[in-house]
């Protein structure tokens, strides 16, 4: 249940700094609120880090490099979706940007990358994917 309660939050904060940003970068342009927006979010997760002092991020010589440069995408993503936000809208972008998160995480499942377990991709899954296409249309209309 806690993992619901979370993906949810996830799901609405995303979408809170999609609009967030987008007024930023209206005043001030578009990296310059990604910029912002990363700042913040290190800000508010180092003293987050600070307050929880488990011991947990001395592990960090176990993590492969190559993830630890994930962070970075995140400049990427913000820049996206303000573009997008912009462009076609806040309902528009959310949507593509879920179709796109479950098709790429369809791949990742499909394929076994990132040392995730190989998943066999059902009749339902394309299915639901085809609807949430369908229902993007819709709303374009």
């Amino acid at each position: 249940m806690a993992g619901i309660l979370f993906a949810l939050l996830g799901g609405a904060f995303i979408t809170l700094q999609g609009v967030a940003n987008s007024h930023i970068s209206q005043h001030i342009g578009t990296w310059q609120a990604a910029t912002i927006t990363q700042f913040t979010g290190f800000v508010l997760a180092f003293i987050l880090l600070l307050l929880v002092r488990d011991g947990q991020w001395r592990r960090v010589k176990q993590v492969k490099p190559i993830y630890l440069a994930g962070g970075a995408l995140a400049a990427i993503i913000i820049s996206s979706n303000i573009t997008a936000i912009h462009q076609i809208g806040v309902t528009l972008t959310i949507a593509m940007v879920l179709i796109a998160q479950l098709s790429v995480t369809f791949i990742i499942d499909s394929r076994g990358w990132f040392g995730i377990a190989k998943q066999k991709m059902k009749l339902a899954q394309f299915i639901g994917i085809g609807m949430m296409i369908a229902g993007v249309i819709i709303l374009k209309m």
